[in-house]
């Protein structure tokens, strides 16, 4: 597929390699904190925020990668090639690889997980997360719930949510994908939105995506918590009332675990940072305007 021009061009790019998967990046800009906009679900890849990265790049240094899995990146077929711990690995060699010290993680449903597990684990490197739509299990579930306890068995028919299942997406994915994306953006007239989502989706086989939905994730609530409490940083959650994909309600509890402000966007589904851009950049770029008059205050206190 030919790749449609872009409002701006990254003024570096690259691959990191760890265990044989080449991961591809991009960086744009300069200016502190800088602002990583981590990868989600592997059904797409970096350009779900290219209602970001220009804006940020004419303030900040902007860092984005496509993931294991779409867009540049390699497709291994293993199911723990795919582990959030790997992500948030790749995410780490990325700031390493363009000499990042530290970042403003930015990211949107399941790359809520991994970002977790970044901040979690290396504190020093994260100045903050903004978190939209975290896919992560808190009540209430999400609408495919049912589904997926039935991931992997055959069923007579698909209707609906038991779209969600693997044998499913081997017999019709395109009919999957389109059925995703109309859960995804909820809101009218969000055709070019949606064009987008599949088309990037329809880059990415049946078989690397199963082996990208095979690997074990957090569990419950007492897991999300638990990591929870390892980050230190502050952060910033949005969710649209109609998200389609995780309730508004998981997101509100996401908050309220986390200790974060919780920012509700009326109307809005599952992926605001491509529906309401504007609206979104302001509220990221107002979040990181206050770290950086938050932050010598700490050092001085720190001193």
């Amino acid at each position: 597929m030919t790749e449609q021009s872009r409002a701006r061009y990254p003024d570096a790019d690259g691959y990191v390699e760890r265990n044989g998967v080449r991961v591809f990046y991009e960086a744009y800009g300069e200016g502190e904190p800088a602002c990583f906009f981590l990868p989600t679900w592997s059904l797409v890849y970096s350009r779900c925020w290219k209602g970001q990265i220009p804006y940020f790049a004419r303030h900040l240094r902007v860092l984005c990668c496509d993931p294991r899995g779409n867009g540049r990146s390699d497709r291994p077929q293993r199911p723990d090639a795919y582990l959030e711990e790997e992500f948030a690995a790749d995410a780490l060699a990325v700031m390493d690889a363009t000499g990042t010290d530290r970042a403003v993680l930015v990211s949107l449903s399941r790359g809520v997980e991994r970002s977790m597990h970044l901040a979690a684990a290396n504190p020093e490197r994260v100045a903050g997360m903004v978190v939209i739509a975290p896919a992560v299990p808190l009540a209430p579930a999400a609408p495919r719930a049912a589904a997926a306890a039935m991931f992997e068995r055959p069923l007579d028919s698909y209707d609906g949510w038991d779209k969600w299942n693997a044998n499913y997406w081997r017999q019709d994915y395109r009919g999957f994908v389109e059925f995703f994306f109309d859960h995804m953006f909820t809101e009218p007239h969000s055709t070019k939105q949606w064009d987008d989502g599949t088309g990037w989706a329809l880059e990415i086989d049946p078989a690397t995506l199963l082996a990208s939905q095979r690997a074990s994730r957090l569990g419950d609530e007492a897991a999300v918590g638990a990591l929870l409490e390892r980050i230190e940083c502050p952060m910033l959650v949005i969710h649209g009332t109609d998200d389609a994909i995780r309730p508004y309600a998981s997101g509100a509890a996401f908050a309220r675990l986390a200790g974060a402000r919780l920012v509700t966007l009326e109307g809005s589904g599952h992926s605001p940072q491509a529906r309401i851009p504007v609206k979104v950049n302001l509220l990221i770029r107002e979040f990181v305007e206050s770290l950086r008059t938050t932050e010598p205050a700490a050092a001085a206190v720190a001193g």
